[in-house]
């Protein structure tokens, strides 16, 4: 990203301090100028802020990473250029699923299914809520809990505005039908998801299976991945409420196309990504936990085959269109498996 570029930047998240509404546009976001950085200090010995680093290192042709997620950030931002229109205002509320790191200038986009248990632990160690560091300690419910992490949706619009303009935003994105087999399979398929089974399962069953036995419909524990997919084309699911995070679509909860993200990182290059992230931040000792083995990966995309190898071809366009946008934003080649044509 050049100068220009990061003029851009603090030109759209201007825009935030003067409404109530957030409107971000299509235009990219912008730090300040490089000379406009230096004037404030930049090389006086304060400590470097994650954008000042990231802008380092797209100045160094030697960084190779750095060439990497440039160019996912030129992809992204011609995606969004070419596929979308008009869209309504955001409002804070659209912003819920946007931590904030105010000790280290960092912005974070969490997507449920692309290892955002470990970001959130990963975001609490940074702050010195792990003994040692070490964000393994951190239990699952504790990194989940409520208010453990302050959202951008906490804040009034200056101060949104003013993050926007000097943090560091990221997210990570997973392919969309692995992500999606995986909810299917953790949310509804295992014993231990009841409380989901219970939710989600009981109002498939009921809505979708005619005959179903009595304790299916009371407990929703036997959702079978068609009835699953039937549910998420169904009309009725988003008209009643928004889909839950777990399988709502990556552009729907980080807003890509709205707001800036410096960093576009991905499940299956998760510990490169994550050791770039956490460099980024001044953190490069702090281990990213267990990223998915090849192995597991492998596993991952049989999974998804396997589920989607007796789901019809007019079912399978229709989920591949529903899901459209983020095979497009983020660059994913439709699946191999899928019988589109």
């Amino acid at each position: 990203m050049g100068p220009r570029g990061w003029r851009r930047r603090a030109l759209a998240a201007a825009c935030l301090g003067c409404a109530l509404l957030l409107f971000l546009g299509a235009a990219p976001r912008a730090l300040r100028s490089a000379l406009e950085t230096r004037a404030l200090g930049w090389l006086s010995g304060q400590r470097k802020t994650p954008l000042q680093r990231l802008y380092e290192l797209d100045q160094d042709p030697r960084s190779a990473l750095a060439e990497v997620h440039r160019q996912r950030r030129d992809l992204l931002r011609g995606a969004c250029s070419r596929h979308t229109r008009r869209q309504r205002l955001l409002q804070p509320s659209d912003l819920r699923h946007v931590l904030v790191d105010d000790a280290h200038g960092l912005l974070y986009c969490y997507v449920p299914k692309v290892a955002c248990t470990n970001w959130k632990r990963v975001l609490l160690a940074l702050r010195g809520g792990a003994p040692g560091r070490d964000p393994r300690s951190i239990p699952a419910h504790e990194a989940h809990a409520p208010g453990r992490l302050p959202s951008l949706a906490d804040f009034g619009p200056a101060e949104i505005n003013r993050r926007l303009r000097t943090y560091l935003a990221f997210l990570f994105v997973r392919e969309p039908f692995e992500r999606l087999a995986s909810a299917y399979r953790n949310k509804l398929a295992r014993p231990y998801s009841a409380d989901f089974q219970r939710r989600y399962g009981t109002r498939i069953v009921q809505r979708l299976r005619p005959r179903a036995r009595p304790d299916a419909r009371a407990r929703g524990h036997d959702v079978r991945f068609a009835e699953f997919l039937a549910y998420l084309l169904d009309p009725r699911t988003r008209r009643d409420e928004p889909f839950n995070e777990h399988w709502e679509r990556a552009h729907a909860l980080c807003h890509p196309c709205r707001l800036r993200y410096d960093v576009v990182g991905k499940f299956e290059t998760l510990a490169e990504d994550a050791a770039f992230v956490l460099g980024l931040a001044g953190a490069p000792a702090l281990r990213f936990p267990a990223p998915p083995r090849p192995k597991a990966a492998a596993a991952a995309r049989e999974l998804a085959a396997r589920l989607f190898q007796d789901i019809s071809p007019f079912y399978q366009r229709r989920l591949f269109d529903l899901y459209r946008m983020d095979f497009v934003l983020f660059n994913y080649s439709a699946p191999s498996y899928l019988r589109l044509h």
